[in-house]
């Protein structure tokens, strides 16, 4: 009789360290008691949440373009490179504004405990409703921001001007992809991704981290793949640029969706990896292209 209880104690406690290494930890909300201090502008979401954000570029009331820029994983607001590696002058000439935010669980952007590719769209129309930025705006995606390009031109192309997608991240298991395709490119990946500063992810890892992973890599309510072109009259235009010698996002896959959808303006840079923004006059060429159609 004693060893049964004492069995079932055992296996109660197993259960409970189970469940204890197992549950992620409640995040650190950004003002919060004992949560990182709020120091960035953020607006405050209809369901109650906050997005941090940072603006670049001439003022959004006299700027001619308007972009609202998503950084990739494990990052933040502070990846402003689409900007800060394009000459001033340019940016004046053109009268470019740019907004960079952090993305749901990352920075000091409130976490999303219900976040779908979906709701990250309706995220940035009301992000763009409440700084004033028009019925028409940009969007450009670094990397796994390219994910979220795709969810606006899906849930939101009636609010897009022009969209850009640089070296953006897939999901391998997209519907449109043949299988092949897409194992061959997955066992191909490096395992370890991108480092990250300590703000990134100052709210806790897996609001951060594991819910991007989560969401990104998981069952999409749609295929990119089958998407229609939302500037059927040529008001706007969609661009996807990648390097052929990516090592994190083979360029197998993007050369095929750019076969699946010709609408897309695909451009490929030589010799060039999955940091190629990082070239000089690399965001000025992007830039170029998406407003002003220009390829330089």
């Amino acid at each position: 009789m004693w060893n049964r209880r004492i069995v079932l104690v055992l296996f109660i406690m197993l259960l409970a360290w189970a469940y204890q290494n197992t549950c992620p930890p409640p995040p650190k909300i950004c003002g919060s008691p004992g949560g990182p201090p709020i120091t960035a502008p953020r607006i405050k979401l209809r369901d109650g949440r906050h997005l941090a954000y940072k603006e670049h570029g001439v003022p959004k009331q006299v700027a001619k373009y308007k972009i609202i820029y998503f950084h990739g994983f494990s990052s933040c607001r502070h990846n402003e490179i689409i900007v800060t590696k394009v000459s001033p002058e340019l940016v004046q000439e053109l009268g470019v504004y740019v907004v960079t935010f952090d993305r749901p669980g990352y920075g000091e952007s409130d976490p999303d405990p219900n976040r779908t590719v979906k709701s990250l769209a309706l995220d940035i129309e009301e992000l763009a409703d409440q700084l004033g930025l028009g019925s028409r705006f940009y969007v450009i995606g670094l990397s796994m921001g390219g994910q979220v390009v795709w969810s606006c031109l899906k849930y939101i192309p009636r609010r897009l001007a022009g969209a850009a997608l640089i070296a953006p991240v897939v999901n391998y298991w997209w519907p449109g992809f043949p299988a092949n395709l897409s194992a061959a490119a997955y066992y191909k990946q490096p395992l370890a991704d991108q480092w990250a500063p300590h703000e990134v992810k100052q709210q806790g890892e897996f609001e951060s981290f594991h819910r991007d992973l989560i969401v990104g890599f998981g069952s999409w309510e749609f295929d990119p793949m089958d998407l229609e072109n939302p500037f059927q009259n040529n008001e706007g235009s969609v661009h996807l640029w990648h390097g052929d010698d990516d090592r994190l996002v083979p360029v197998t896959l993007q050369r095929y969706i750019a076969s699946k959808l010709p609408w897309i303006h695909y451009h490929e840079i030589p010799g060039s990896g999955h940091f190629f923004i990082n070239l000089d006059g690399m965001s000025e060429t992007i830039l170029n292209a998406l407003l002003v159609g220009e390829k330089k």
